[in-house]
């Protein structure tokens, strides 16, 4: 038995030796041997890391004025299992009821939207931690948010509780100052962080930049240990995008775009301003267009469309610029040779081409057929002496057939390919072919530029924020298309067409002391393959100043609503406002007749002053130099700050204005308060935030008629309140109206033909009037 017992405590005695021994073996494996391996699991469990969100890279104009940039933003986030808590404890405060009736009258979400997110639980059946109010309460404006936090600070003196279920998480958002401007190009980023369509997308992969990230040893309760490892991946910022674009020179063509928008109510209106010279894009608008700062709120889906470049029009006599240059570099045209206008006949087969007056004007010259925009004219050049193939092959050197590869998605091709007669003999006055506003304008920049086809830019350079490191984008030519002979020629014969203001039918584009070229085009509207009687494509296309084109500009309407439209009464009056106020604005100034510089003068019989004049440049002055400076050009000065020496000044040198307009001087870098901008336009209002370093809102349109102005986090911001010029007007603000301009209804001075939107005809067998 004592023997039993002996072996048995023998056998538990090894069993225990050999378990004792394995689990020092263990230990010894597990601490020593891969000490290295479980150090590095066991880190592993006690890191957390945190994103460090980068800042997106900033969209700005050609003179660096900001179009996008990053804006705090905040997610308005409710606790229910909190807000019920009080709830039940104090009925009497009615907090779940002032809570769901505030964010309803703040953010405008339904109240039975708003009280299921504050009565929401979990499957268990008790109420969630932390709901986000989505979408109204996401990525809220600073304002916005400003208005609640003051809700909840009310709602914690009344409970006395500092927690009420309310919560605020910062964030950021993408803001477009200047609203709804240049918002076809710049496109959109969306409330998940993604770029939707114009330059966010486009150049997305330079302006998002990288997350960084910080990773660091945390105890039970996710505090960060004193003596822990920190591991830290800093962020790196996008890089900024400057584009080609004119903010100003933007403004005047959307200002008066939604004039024309809302006097014709169009289907669309679009317009590009470039310089021929780069093909630099110093402004393009496709309306109906969006404010980006609320994307969601538009619901026609057409205001996302730039129609620049992703719609086709027949272009109607606009082409005939084609015509003309291709014509006049072969030779072929004499501007006094003559020729029988009215009708030409194609084939017997087909039916003759007539002028938009059906009958003509009898035997005239080739030139005064160009001013009177004669389709017989431009068959006989273009198919008669031309040739087919020679031609389609000017057609194909002014890049017509072939996308630009401007710096924007979804740029699409238009319709060139030519069958029949007829088709080669309609296309030499611009029916039969489609094409999108931006070869056009490429088209006659080529023209106007010396011969020279330039690829359109839009975007100038990319710099990274971090090293100063500028990448420049230089213009790129093409091809030659015509020589430079040929280009001051056609230059020269343009001008005409709106010089000419007995028969030319580009007059109403012309503006006084300025040399101009362009050409108007009406193109018929293909519906159903048979071009409509009373829908219309009206444009304009011209650059100015001949002999040095600073501005090539082109004004397309889509069928407005008037059935005696024409691009001659209606796009080339918009064209004559943009144009004055751009050559203007690039310090281009009228050359008019000595007799005609002293009209400003008063009627006291003082001596007469200029009505427009060049702001000089007097950064650098001091205040009563630059005073007197000023008063020597009729111009008054006001100043903002107390130092002694001008340090910037608005308008800037160079700009063209009227003397009765004020010279802004700022002679500090940090000015506290803001001066009076009642009656500035938003343009100047928007110049002056610039100088100050301010932020600024506006609301409404046309011109200044109330302002505000705080200090918000250490930073200056202004809140504008606009009005058209007459309710500007009545509120006792002085502001201009642009001046109207008299239609000559030159339908019947020019007729028309064509197809918009991509519907296109070949013609055949039609003889409707092309202008």
């Amino acid at each position: 038995m004592t023997r039993r017992i002996k072996l048995r405590t023998l056998m538990l005695g090894g069993l225990l030796t050999l378990l004792f021994v394995g689990l020092f073996g263990r230990i010894y494996w597990v601490q020593v041997a891969n000490a290295a391996f479980w150090e590095k699991q066991a880190r592993e469990t006690w890191m957390t890391s945190k994103k460090l969100p980068q800042e997106r890279g900033m969209i700005l104009d050609r003179d660096g004025k900001v179009l996008a940039a990053d804006a705090s933003a905040y997610t308005l986030a409710v606790s229910p299992s909190k807000i019920h808590e009080l709830e039940e404890a104090h009925p009497e405060w009615r907090l779940l009821d002032q809570i769901v009736s505030k964010i309803h009258l703040v953010l405008g979400k339904p109240e039975s939207e708003v009280r299921a997110i504050v009565n929401a639980t979990k499957g268990d059946g008790t109420y969630y931690e932390q709901r986000e109010v989505r979408p109204e309460g996401w990525k809220m404006d600073k304002e916005v948010a400003d208005r609640l936090k003051a809700f909840k600070d009310q709602m914690s003196k009344l409970t006395g509780k500092s927690d009420v279920g309310i919560y605020f998480i910062e964030d950021k958002k993408r803001y477009y100052p200047n609203g709804s401007l240049a918002s076809q190009i710049l496109g959109f980023e969306n409330k998940d962080g993604e770029a939707k369509m114009g330059l966010e997308k486009t150049m997305n992969d330079e302006l998002k930049g990288e997350p960084g990230e910080i990773k660091y040893e945390k105890d039970g309760i996710r505090t960060q240990l004193p003596d822990g490892k920190v591991e830290v991946k800093q962020a790196v910022d996008g890089k900024n995008v400057t584009t080609t674009i004119d903010r100003d020179i933007q403004f005047y063509m959307e200002e008066a775009l939604r004039e024309a928008y809302q006097k014709y109510n169009p289907v669309s209106i679009t317009a590009i301003a470039a310089d021929p010279k780069t093909m630099d894009i110093l402004g393009m608008v496709s309306l109906p267009d969006f404010n980006p700062n609320a994307y969601w709120l538009t619901t026609n889906q057409e205001a996302f469309k730039n129609n620049a470049i992703q719609s086709v029009y027949e272009p109607g006599s606009t082409f005939k610029i084609v015509t003309l240059a291709a014509a006049v570099q072969e030779g072929l045209f004499n501007p006094n040779a003559t020729y029988k206008s009215g009708s030409i006949s194609i084939s017997s087969k087909d039916r003759p081409i007539h002028d938009h007056n059906y009958v003509g004007w009898g035997t005239i010259s080739f030139l005064e057929g160009l001013k009177r925009s004669s389709n017989v004219a431009f068959v006989k050049l273009g198919y008669e002496m031309l040739g087919k193939e020679k031609f389609k092959e000017y057609i194909n050197k002014f890049g017509f057939g072939a996308k630009t590869g401007i710096e924007l998605q979804g740029e699409v091709l238009g319709k060139t390919t030519l069958t029949w007669n007829r088709d080669y003999a309609s296309a030499t006055f611009g029916q039969g072919v489609t094409v999108t506003p931006i070869q056009q304008v490429a088209a006659v920049a080529a023209v106007a530029n010396g011969g020279k086809l330039m690829k359109p830019h839009i975007v100038k350079a990319i710099t990274d924020p971090a090293t100063g490191q500028k990448t420049t984008i230089e213009p790129e030519v093409v091809r030659q298309v015509i020589s430079e002979e040929t280009s001051k020629k056609v230059g020269e014969y343009l001008e005409q067409v709106v010089s000419d203001q007995e028969i030319g039918t580009g007059r109403n584009a012309y503006i006084p002391g300025y040399r101009i070229a362009g050409k108007t085009g009406t193109a018929q509207v293909v519906e159903n393959g048979v071009y409509s009687e009373d829908k219309y494509v009206v444009s304009f296309i011209g650059y100015a100043p001949v002999d040095d084109p600073k501005i090539v500009l082109y004004v397309l309407v889509d069928r407005p609503d008037d059935k005696f439209a024409g691009g001659g009464s209606v796009a080339a009056p918009i064209f004559k406002q943009i144009m004055g106020q751009s050559l203007q604005h690039l310090g281009v100034m009228p050359e008019l007749p000595k007799e005609e510089e002293g009209k400003a003068a008063d009627n006291a019989g003082s001596s007469p002053v200029p009505v427009t004049t060049t702001v000089p440049d007097v950064t650098g002055m001091t205040v009563a130099q630059a005073k007197s400076e000023l008063a020597g050009r009729s111009f008054d000065a006001q100043v903002i700050g107390r130092g002694t020496k001008v340090l910037q000044q608005l308008p800037k040198k160079g700009s063209v204005i009227p003397t009765d307009q004020s010279i802004y001087l700022v002679t500090e870098n940090e000015v506290g308060s803001v001066p009076d901008m009642k009656g500035l336009s938003l343009r100047d209002a928007l110049e002056m935030c610039s100088l100050l370093e301010a932020s600024c809102t506006a609301k409404g349109e046309g011109y200044v008629v109330a302002q505000e102005s705080a200090q918000r986090n250490g930073k200056l911001a202004v809140t504008l309140t606009l009005a058209p010029p007459g309710q500007a007007a009545a509120a006792g603000q002085e502001a201009e109206a642009p001046a109207g301009e008299d239609a000559n209804g030159d339908k019947a001075g020019e007729g028309g033909t064509g197809g918009s939107s991509g519907q296109s005809g070949n013609g055949s067998g039609d003889d409707y009037p092309s202008g």
